[in-house]
């Protein structure tokens, strides 16, 4: 089954600048400029303003959510509903301007969607990873995990504390629950130590696809 990178029309919502679909001249990226205008004039005394620029594709996994900043991707979201998708978004980055814009994030989502069909061919994006330093050096762990491969959560407990692995296990799993960047973070390759595949953020079904697909790239 091919991936199909046809990139949907979100859905209004607040704090959402959403491109004109029915102009020929691309609006998505006059847009984009006029919003990250209009926020450095509402508050000149901010140097730095929080513009994420987004897009939703039909992939093989179903609907893929990418948001990237200046600096690199910060988000990637599965799901089956746009909305649902714009409204995970902007409860990760409450702070952010969502800026609706194809053009900005097609180039990432078409690896994304890629790599959906083909995990063999591996997912090199540019990131801008958020979260506490805790966060990030278990995030860090998890991509450490090869392809094909899966760890338990006690055995990257154990890479995160050894003294206090069980605490630490409690810590993985909050980790991976509050990872933004699916696939690229792969939280699905982290399973219960007796081998069932334990939550997925994203939907079990979801997570055993991906451990089957990766085990026969």
């Amino acid at each position: 089954m091919s991936a199909s990178i046809g990139v949907l029309a979100p859905t209004p919502a607040r704090r959402f600048v959403h491109e004109d679909k029915r102009r020929r001249d691309p609006m998505n990226l006059m847009t984009s400029e006029a919003a990250l205008r209009l926020n450095q004039a509402a508050n000149p005394a901010e140097a730095t303003v929080d513009v994420l620029f987004f897009a939703i594709a039909d992939t093989i996994l179903g609907k893929v959510l990418l948001a990237r900043s200046a600096k690199g991707v910060c988000a990637i979201v599965l799901g089956d509903d746009a909305a649902e998708l714009e409204a995970d978004l902007a409860i990760r980055f409450p702070e952010a301007t969502l800026v609706a814009n194809e053009v900005m994030v097609h180039d990432d989502l078409a690896k994304v969607a890629r790599y959906a069909e083909k995990p063999s061919e591996g997912l090199d994006l540019t990131f801008d990873m958020r979260g506490t330093p805790l966060q990030r050096r278990i995030w860090e762990q998890i991509r450490a995990i090869p392809l094909g491969k899966t760890m338990s959560c006690m055995h990257l407990a154990r890479l995160i504390n050894s003294v206090y692995p069980w605490v630490a296990a409690r810590v993985v799993a909050n980790a991976c629950a509050a990872n933004p960047i699916a696939l690229a973070v792969p939280c699905h390759r982290v399973i219960r130590t007796d081998g069932e595949l334990a939550g997925y953020r994203w939907g079990s079904e979801r997570k055993r696809d991906l451990i089957e697909k990766e085990a026969q790239a």
